[in-house]
């Protein structure tokens, strides 16, 4: 459908696509919020450095490991091993807080706003930073939630207190074989319920959520829509970048924009109603809320 994209460039401190944001954002009918890992790296959750380092200093002492993510991928001996390094993933990813506020940041710039997020991301940060459940649609699963492994049933069930618990009991890098997690319905292993393969739960809330997500877009079709895309990279670019592209160049007054550090692009099909920045999400929040407060400024000395 596109031809070959194209790298538009600019920066943080760019004050003219910023105010051209603002301006989008100030006269869009909705705002469809595509996010991606990279939201999520802006706001500090990193996978590498001096956060995994201090959280996993015994497992990389032990086996090695260069970073969090690769390690999840272990073949433990034992699933008491493989739940004590699981249930601390799970607990600074989804139970602690993000070490900086881009995500409230980015709450507090479309909260009186007509908005839907779409999210790749798994760790509930839009929740914890104020957005409306109802408005979120997190397609790929939740560090929050376990499911069969089999799995036997559609289900999910929380997850935090049995995490807090394998956090706090756990020893020499293992967790009490009392606490190991299984199914309620068929005595299976539960496991996370993230989509790494077939085997991935759609429970009764995905369902709404998607639903939700639908009935979004479908009673604003070819209204002034901004897509404003976060982070997203070519992982999985059918779930929130293809479509956004497709959506913008169905609907003549649509506006797509997309901040990401180094991957930045649209279709030249769409180059007219796209804004692109090539910055870190939470400096360009930031820039976008000290230019807000700016024209405040500049308003209120002339009333």
């Amino acid at each position: 459908m596109f031809s070959r994209t194209r790298t538009m460039k600019s920066t943080a401190g760019s004050w003219d696509e910023i105010a051209r944001l603002k301006g989008e954002m100030d006269s869009a009918d909705a705002i469809v919020i595509g996010a991606g890992s990279g939201l999520s790296t802006s706001a500090g959750f990193t996978y590498t450095g001096s956060r995994f380092e201090e959280n996993f200093g015994d497992f990389i002492e032990k086996y090695g490991f260069r970073d969090m993510y690769s390690g999840g991928f272990y073949p433990f001996k034992t699933q008491e091993e493989y739940w004590a390094y699981w249930s601390r993933y799970i607990w600074i990813n989804r139970y602690q807080d993000a070490p900086k506020d881009t995500y409230q940041q980015l709450f507090r710039l479309v909260e009186e706003k007509e908005y839907f997020v779409l999210t790749t991301n798994v760790d509930h940060c839009f929740q914890k930073a104020g957005f409306d459940k109802k408005r979120l649609f997190y397609t790929q699963g939740d560090y929050g939630l376990f499911q069969c492994s089999e799995p036997c049933c559609q289900e999910t069930c929380d997850n935090e207190a049995v995490i807090r618990e394998m956090v706090k009991r756990q020893e020499d890098m293992k967790i009490p074989t009392e606490l190991l997690p299984t199914c309620p319905h068929c005595g299976k292993p539960l496991t996370m319920n993230l989509r790494s393969d077939d085997t991935f739960v759609e429970d009764k809330g995905w369902h709404r959520a998607a639903e939700r997500y639908e009935n979004f877009l479908r009673t604003r079709e070819g209204g002034r829509i901004l897509f404003l895309e976060l982070g997203v990279g070519y992982n999985t670019p059918v779930i929130i970048k293809y479509p956004f592209w497709q959506m913008t160049a169905k609907n003549p007054n649509a506006t797509y924009a997309c901040i990401n550090q180094g991957q930045a692009v649209c279709p030249q099909e769409i180059e007219q109603r796209s804004i692109c920045m090539n910055a870190d999400i939470g400096q360009v929040l930031k820039n976008f809320s000290d230019a807000d407060r700016k024209s405040t400024r500049l308003n209120s000395s002339h009333t």
